[in-house]
């Protein structure tokens, strides 16, 4: 889906298709088809964006034989949907039973990311519609806090010049921009705008950028106008931001909103959770059963690394942060000039939430009604559906 910004520069909408269980190139073309397609047909749309995630083994599979890449691209055009970016953050295993921390591995110490990397932008390239200025692939902040030592930052830095380096080579040889941004994300290497902005300081800023994902902003409590106006200052470009909602529980010392944050409490996925004392200090844990456990005071408000769906409230005193998504969205896009070109809906966690919806049509009502509300969202920032 796009949108004109005033200022006259496209703006892809997508939905993050990490949502799927798909790990081999027949999953990725059945999804277009059980999800994707249905998806445009419900929103009366011609076009519709997915944000791709191919898993190491799809990415390496259309790589090594060009008529699947060629069968992807055209399966893409007959069915009326388009791709700017890829997420590259997952490397595999995304849907195991229990993923956790195993989904910062391999990280940007590793020669294993690199490649990968480069290897999901060469498949954009490819994918890219003529007519979109440039593509984007979002990827993990260099690595998890731990073990990371003083040489982690080193070592990874090494690995994204390369990348650059590959980055650059690319746009020679085919004419096609992409663009890699790294994702902030609480627990992280990089957690924070301010640590973007340091640890980034030394990269290639016209190859490397932030994917600014509004949950994990949210959950680290940054403010959106001041986040975007230091990452400026650092001449840090959003290539890429991810529309989502974190959970929140207002006063988690309630015995009514610990039990409703209980139903939240599930195996796959890490959902980090932060409290904020009134001093604006930060208290933190990897997880919220920990949280649960006692190991945060409960004095403060907690927000939960949980993508809740964007249009959607869980039961009170329960609520999430839609308010930081819509703050970000007129910080990045309400002013003269749009600070990104890319936006993706990102709630991969529809098959945990409590009281899931059975069923594909129940996945593609709800992955239509986010792009429904995210529409409403940008139109009323006066951007004009294309």
């Amino acid at each position: 889906m796009r949108f004109r910004h005033p200022d006259g520069s496209v703006i892809h909408l997508s939905y993050c298709t990490n949502v799927h269980a798909a790990e081999d190139l027949d999953g990725v073309l059945s999804q277009l088809s059980r999800y994707a397609e249905p998806v445009r047909e419900r929103l009366g749309t011609d076009r519709l964006g997915l944000g791709l995630w191919l898993a190491r083994p799809v990415a390496t599979r259309l790589l090594a034989d060009r008529s699947a890449l060629r069968t992807l691209r055209r399966e893409l055009g007959l069915r009326g949907l388009e791709v700017v970016s890829l997420n590259a953050f997952p490397y595999a295993g995304f849907h195991a039973p229990s993923v956790k921390k195993e989904v910062y591995r391999p990280d940007w110490t590793t020669p294993e990311r690199l490649s990968y990397t480069l290897d999901c932008a060469r498949v954009l390239a490819a994918l890219l519609p003529d007519d979109a200025r440039r593509g984007s692939v979002s990827t993990l902040p260099m690595a998890w806090r731990e073990p990371a030592s003083a040489q982690t930052p080193l070592i990874a830095g090494r690995h994204l010049t390369s990348l650059a380096d590959g980055l650059g080579d690319l746009a020679r040889r085919t004419g096609r921009t992409i663009r890699v941004g790294l994702e902030p994300e609480p627990g992280c290497l990089i957690e924070s705008t301010a640590q973007a902005a340091e640890l980034m300081a030394e990269l290639d800023r016209e190859r490397i950028g932030v994917c600014l994902d509004t949950c994990h902003l949210a959950v680290g409590f940054e403010q959106p106008a001041e986040a975007l106006r230091r990452l400026s200052a650092a001449g840090l470009d959003v290539v890429k931001t991810q529309a989502s909602c974190a959970l929140e529980a207002a006063d988690p010392s309630d015995a009514a909103a610990r039990a409703a944050l209980g139903r939240f409490a599930e195996r796959r996925f890490l959902h980090q959770t932060r409290e904020r004392a009134a001093d604006g200090r930060l208290a933190a844990v990897d997880d919220l059963p920990q949280a649960l456990a006692g190991d945060l005071p409960g004095r403060g408000p907690w927000r939960v690394h949980f993508h809740i769906p964007v249009h959607e409230r869980p039961e009170p005193p329960l609520g999430t942060t839609r308010p930081v998504l819509l703050d970000s969205l007129r910080a990045l896009l309400g002013g003269p000039h749009a600070v990104t070109d890319h936006i993706e809906v990102e709630t991969y966690t529809w098959s945990v939430l409590p009281g899931a919806r059975e069923g594909d049509l129940g996945l593609v009502d709800g992955i239509a009604a986010e792009l429904d509300w995210s529409c409403r969202a940008l139109t009323a920032l006066g951007l004009q559906p294309m």
